[in-house]
């Protein structure tokens, strides 16, 4: 099977409601790149369309135009398959916790691939990877944004997902856990074979990438390595700023 990311002039839309009628108001145009690299970045700006563009890796947005192919499989066509694949963290790990404590939301994960005797030990094994397992019996509303971002991370690798997408994942992390996560993010990597594609506003963070993706309105405006790319994106911050 291939293993690339590949968006070929890939569009998405929203409709909006105007005095003159409803109009397509673009998110993302012409969107076109194929990532071979285990890590990549995507920075830009609020609003720029970088969680649109991550969301569309494993088909919870759908493209309006163009093609998106996660390894060969298209995420429309083939969503469980894609989903099999991929590993998709929110911001806002709100948006995933769902159960009492830790370790009941890694168990939930595991459902479908681990029997129930075994499922206790299989999740005390991921938080313990993490370097979290005493929050596994924690009451998930007693942990404060960076711990609960880190179990949602762990729910997800719970998978083994072959492909791992990060939206904003240091967003809530202080610096002692962001780095925890950059040194694990490189053994997912080195040791598993997982590739990781993540979006993220710390600029000394997307260094952990081979390639990074600059977006803006929209569009990709650079693609090259982290370096030049974070480069790019303060020229352009710093020739906006008055």
């Amino acid at each position: 099977m291939t293993r690339e990311i590949r968006f070929s002039d890939v569009g998405v839309g929203v409709l909006d409601e105007g005095p003159d009628g409803d109009v397509v108001r673009p998110i993302l145009s012409d969107v076109n790149f194929t990532l071979t690299e285990d890590v990549v970045a995507v920075i830009g700006a609020n609003g720029s369309g970088k969680s649109t563009l991550l969301q569309l890796v494993n088909g919870l947005v759908t493209a309006n135009a163009g093609q998106v192919l996660i390894d060969g499989l298209d995420p429309y066509r083939e969503p469980a398959k894609v989903c099999s694949r991929v590993g998709f963290v929110f911001t806002d790990p709100a948006a995933q916790l769902v159960m009492p404590t830790p370790i009941e939301d890694i168990e939930l994960s595991l459902r479908k691939s681990v029997p129930r005797a075994r499922r206790r030990s299989a999740a005390l094994a991921v938080l313990e990877e993490l370097g979290i397992a005493d929050l596994a019996e924690r009451s998930v509303y007693e942990l404060s944004g960076g711990q609960r971002q880190l179990v949602a991370l762990a729910a997800v690798l719970a998978v083994d997902p072959q492909i791992l997408v990060l939206d904003e994942p240091t967003t809530l992390l202080d610096l002692r856990n962001r780095e925890k996560l950059r040194v694990h993010l490189q053994e997912l990597v080195s040791r598993r074979g997982v590739r990781i594609i993540l979006t993220t506003h710390d600029l000394e963070f997307a260094q952990i990438a081979e390639r990074a993706l600059v977006v803006e309105d929209g569009r990709i405006v650079c693609d090259a390595a982290p370096a030049e790319a974070v480069a790019t994106y303060r020229d352009m911050i710093m020739s906006d700023t008055p």
